[in-house]
């Protein structure tokens, strides 16, 4: 090997050891398959079904005060004869030796809605983080295809360093072999190699990008090991739809979070309802029955009653009027938030829209491109095999089918990965 060409051999060293071990596994994946992988071991997934089933009790909460309240009770007591309680309350009852057990039942008859608004607002909050778990899986879904098509793109460029260094290592040899015949000039070889050795550090540099692509993919499929995967290729989808409007009034009904905000939104005016029926009296129910085995004389061996309890609200200090006004307050907050995720939703379907137009005009403009490009090669190339040009004409038209290529695969997957974004935008990734 020529000195002007061991700079390049920490190059090709460095393309080899990123190559893949030959013992690792590769798992073969469809975009499907892989979609549903990461539904399964995805953490974040896992983590938001969590807090929805969490929410799904608080409603079990609000909903037990309908039922009676139960309990009973096992009562021994020794005292002094005659004494009775004298200090520390307005009574004074009289103690008895006694040992008693017993069964004690509150149960609310009304609260004027209160429970019921109570009961309303965690219901729709719990339905809200039920949407929360469908906006995890949306947000998950679309990590998966990004990364899905992104490693397609980056495997594409990596066939396509392949093919320019086996192409232009050609021309190499070429080029030197004619050169050391006297029929082509120094100068020649040099920009040859130059132009190899751009293929070659192309060419590592996409095996970085497919390396790097397993790393992520692995991680958005809830791995935590790195993987190596084998993907197929999915059909292009077809073009955007054409009615903007009708996008947006679709991602209003079916965007997860803006449902789940929606339902917030109104679990916060239940629950500011609730808080105004604190001033409403409470009227309960309660019943006490039980036996008493061991006792003195003047107690019966058994004792039973009942009796309505209303609680009739005064004064509190105007804690009642601070707690309903900061409910309404929250309320009213939620509102904006929709209102500002509404507009949010409107502007991201909109971008979202113009980006998939965009990458499917690509799609023809790059083969276009690409079809110009390699007859511009070829002609170049016959040219310069005739002497009719120089060996710069010929580096810049492998120079530009190369960047075709590379734009061709690009746009592809390109589009692949933003029309997943707009379904995501419209609330269609579940």
């Amino acid at each position: 090997m020529t000195a002007g060409r061991l700079w390049i051999l920490p190059v090709i060293l460095l393309g080899v050891s990123s190559l893949p071990c030959r013992g690792q596994t590769v798992q073969r994946l469809t975009l499907k398959e892989a979609e549903q992988i990461a539904l399964q071991n995805h953490p974040q997934v896992r983590a938001a079904q969590f807090v929805a089933a969490a929410a799904n009790e608080l409603t079990t909460e609000a909903r037990s005060a309908y039922y009676p309240f139960t309990f009973g009770s096992l009562t021994g007591a020794a005292a002094e004869h005659t004494s009775r309680i004298a200090a520390g309350a307005l009574s004074n009852p009289i103690i008895f030796n006694r040992y008693a057990n017993g069964i004690t039942a509150d149960q609310l008859i009304t609260d004027f809605g209160r429970t019921q608004n109570l009961v309303h607002s965690s219901s729709l909050h719990a339905q809200a983080e039920q949407q929360s778990v469908t906006a995890t899986r949306a947000d998950v879904l679309l990590r998966v295809d990004q990364v899905y098509f992104g490693a397609l793109q980056a495997q594409a460029v990596l066939k396509v360093a392949q093919e320019t260094v086996k192409a232009r290592q050609l021309v190499s040899d070429q080029v030197t072999a004619l050169a050391k015949s006297k029929l082509k000039s120094g100068l020649d070889v040099s920009f040859a190699n130059v132009n190899l050795a751009e293929a070659k550090l192309l060419l590592v540099q996409a095996q970085n990008d497919v390396e790097s692509s397993y790393a992520e993919l692995s991680a958005a499929l809830g791995y935590a090991d790195d993987r190596r995967f084998e993907l197929q290729e999915e059909p292009l989808p077809p073009a955007p739809p054409g009615d903007l409007s009708q996008l947006v009034d679709e991602a209003f009904r079916q965007r997860p979070d803006l449902v789940q905000r929606g339902l917030d939104a109104n679990a916060a005016h239940s629950f500011a309802r609730a808080e105004r029926d604190l001033w409403f009296p409470s009227v309960s129910f309660i019943g006490s029955a039980g036996l008493i085995p061991y006792k003195q004389q003047f107690l019966t061996s058994r004792y039973a009653a009942a009796g309505v309890n209303v609680n009739i609200p005064l004064f509190n200090g105007r804690l009642f009027n601070a707690r309903r006004a900061e409910a309404e307050f929250q309320a009213q907050a939620e509102d904006q938030q929709v209102q500002d995720l509404r507009n949010s939703v409107a502007r991201d379907v909109r971008v979202a829209w113009l980006k998939a137009n965009t990458a499917y005009q690509k799609l023809d403009l790059t083969d276009q491109l690409l079809k110009e490009a390699t007859e511009a090669l070829q002609l170049a190339q016959a040219r310069y095999n005739l002497g009719l040009s120089s060996i710069v004409e010929l580096s810049q038209a492998q120079l530009n089918e190369t960047e075709a290529e590379l734009e061709q695969a690009r746009a592809k997957y390109d589009y692949q990965g933003q029309f997943s974004a707009l379904n995501y935008q419209l609330g269609l990734l579940r």
